[in-house]
């Protein structure tokens, strides 16, 4: 499992007076408001303040003071600890945590390792790439096809149904 988080990615900067536009990768933007500080590569900024402006996250980090130190950062990512993460609801995974699982039938049966999550507006959907050669499938992450996730033993179990794996 990973011990770090990326939260947002710096896409610009705004104004002179070094504040950051962040793209948030959570779908709880608020969050931002609840941490008080975070990793940029291996340096820790305290949060000074957090606003929104079309659907991004405008943040004053301490230590940032001006647009050219804060051009520095463009593209870089945001990241908490593990620790200072949300606790999430039962049955509930952090992506991160799902990549790389293993995948198998209800009969055990080995059929290849998620490699991303896919997020839409109905569900999720699980991208696994099948053990024979390059071939993805697309299974919807719903209580109909997965039957159980093992964080434990980094695996998946599914159901499939009939010509789903007939690409």
């Amino acid at each position: 499992m990973a011990d770090y988080f990326n939260i947002g990615q710096i896409v610009n900067v705004v104004g002179l007076k070094g504040e950051l536009r962040v793209f948030p990768l959570t779908d709880y933007q608020e969050r931002f408001e609840e941490i008080a500080s975070v990793l940029i590569e291996d340096k820790s900024f305290e949060i000074e303040s957090v606003r929104y402006y079309k659907g991004l996250v405008v943040l004053k980090l301490k230590g940032i003071d001006d647009r050219n130190t804060a051009e520095s950062y463009k593209m870089k990512y945001l990241r908490i600890d593990r620790k200072d993460a949300r606790v999430l609801p039962e049955d509930t995974y952090y992506i991160t945590d799902l990549v790389g699982c293993e995948v198998y039938t209800m009969e055990d049966e080995h059929i290849g390792k998620l490699v991303d999550v896919l997020q839409n507006s109905s569900q999720d959907l699980y991208e696994v790439e099948l053990n024979e050669g390059p071939k993805r499938i697309l299974i919807p992450a719903v209580d109909e096809f997965i039957k159980e996730v093992n964080m434990e033993k980094h695996l998946i179990k599914v159901q499939l149904i009939e010509g789903l794996m007939d690409i």
